[in-house]
């Protein structure tokens, strides 16, 4: 059901084609937020147009389709953002899942492993502050949901940097 409004919130960003969905969701929201193939998108989009939450603004070469958002879609939703999540959902996240089970090393190699943790987090707050920067030059210096969104994620990561660095005095201590 979330993918209907990921799929709505980001045609309310701008009109875009399936393609450029799957791009969205494959650079962007599916990296961080919600993940979406584009088997998923297109029979989506289908149901959306189906519903009247979206429509065809523009028809390219070889039947490239544009769709946009519908007030009725921007009704849909803004109920849904308003209602709240109806559930944390299941989550699967191979990566913390790993975390949660450092126990089962040695306190060296927990360390290098907490070290690649603190280096990827970093990364990513620098790859998200160009992101935001990028946002906020696009649209005219006005905060956007993604841009938003992209924050989130950058005060994440450092939550994420700071957690290691605490992770890493921790272990050392167990290891004299």
């Amino acid at each position: 059901m979330a993918l209907r409004f990921a799929l709505l919130g980001l045609l309310n960003d701008r009109p875009s084609s399936g393609y450029d969905l799957s791009r969205r969701f494959a650079a962007g929201i599916g990296t961080y937020a919600w993940d979406a193939k584009h088997s998923q998108i297109y029979p989506e989009l289908r149901k959306l147009l189906t519903d009247g939450l979206i429509e065809i603004s523009d028809e390219g070469a070889r039947g490239r389709k544009t769709y946009a958002i519908t007030d009725p879609g921007r009704d849909a939703l803004r109920e849904w953002l308003l209602a709240g999540p109806s559930s944390t959902g299941g989550v699967r996240n191979e990566y913390v899942l790993r975390l949660f089970l450092l126990s089962a090393l040695e306190p060296a190699d927990a360390i290098k492993i907490l070290k690649q943790t603190r280096a990827f987090a970093a990364e990513q707050v620098d790859d998200l502050t160009r992101e935001y920067q990028s946002l906020r030059t696009e649209s005219g210096g006005s905060p956007t949901g993604s841009g938003l969104a992209a924050q989130y994620g950058v005060h994440a990561y450092r939550a994420t940097i700071e957690w290691a660095d605490w992770a890493i005095k921790e272990l050392r201590k167990s290891e004299h």
